[in-house]
């Protein structure tokens, strides 16, 4: 109990500090913005392991892809990647729904790093961003995009099946798709309680070149990362 206690103020109090001291940063250049970003991810790091003994394990970090663009397809079970990716990865773009630019000061930061936005209850190529958008961005940007193919926080045990969009991202972008498996959940689950003493594991899996059929592609690309998942819980 008093692990979870510390974990949670010191955690929430280091994410209300950093949004404040890079207010400024609202009004400089975006690459200042990213910064703190990175320094969040960091931080949920340290704060893991520092107050809920946690040992986190990454997997496969030699595979993420360099010297070209790509796309990642991550696992979501957890706050945890939604700050942990911005620091293993640079500085990833996230798609993410669109109610979350509307929470004050939070998402003024979501839109400060250009993350792209998506009505959950609409379902159309526009509103996932297959628009000028996405693809100005990959043209013009080295840092990657980042999809939940999941579409939201689940159980670690959670075998849905994955939504189209990131079917239609990899049918539009015509790049690489770095997929991540991992366990966030069994230690920091969407609901319920912290999990201390766990070991948590990030997974980088082997790239998915372009040029698949799109739907060989959303079932290999499911497939790998529900394997992977059942080898770290």
């Amino acid at each position: 109990m008093i692990k979870r206690t510390l974990f949670l103020f010191f955690f929430y109090f280091g994410v209300i500090f950093v949004c404040i001291f890079f207010l400024p940063a609202l009004i400089l250049p975006q690459k200042i913005t990213l910064y703190g970003g990175r320094i969040l991810g960091f931080w949920s790091k340290f704060c893991l392991e520092l107050f809920l003994s946690t040992k986190i394990v990454i997997k496969g970090e030699e595979k993420i892809l360099k010297n070209e663009k790509f796309f990642i397809a991550s696992a979501h079970q957890s706050q945890f990647e939604t700050f942990f990716l911005q620091y293993l990865f640079n500085s990833p773009v996230f798609i993410l729904k669109k109610e979350l630019l509307k929470i004050p000061i939070f998402g003024w930061y979501l839109k400060k790093i250009g993350s792209i936005s998506i009505d959950r209850n609409k379902i159309s190529k526009d509103n996932l961003g297959f628009s000028d958008q996405i693809k100005k961005h990959t043209n013009n940007s080295n840092r990657p995009i980042i999809i939940f193919p999941q579409a939201t926080r689940v159980e670690v045990l959670d075998r849905s099946p994955f939504k189209k969009g990131v079917k239609r991202i990899y049918e539009e972008l015509k790049i690489s798709c770095q997929p991540v498996a991992l366990n966030s959940g069994d230690v920091w689950p969407k609901n319920g309680k912290l999990k201390p003493n766990r070991t948590l594991t990030v997974s980088i899996l082997d790239p998915i070149n372009p040029n698949m059929n799109s739907d060989e592609f959303l079932d290999l690309l499911q497939k790998n990362i529900y394997e992977e998942i059942e080898k770290i819980i």
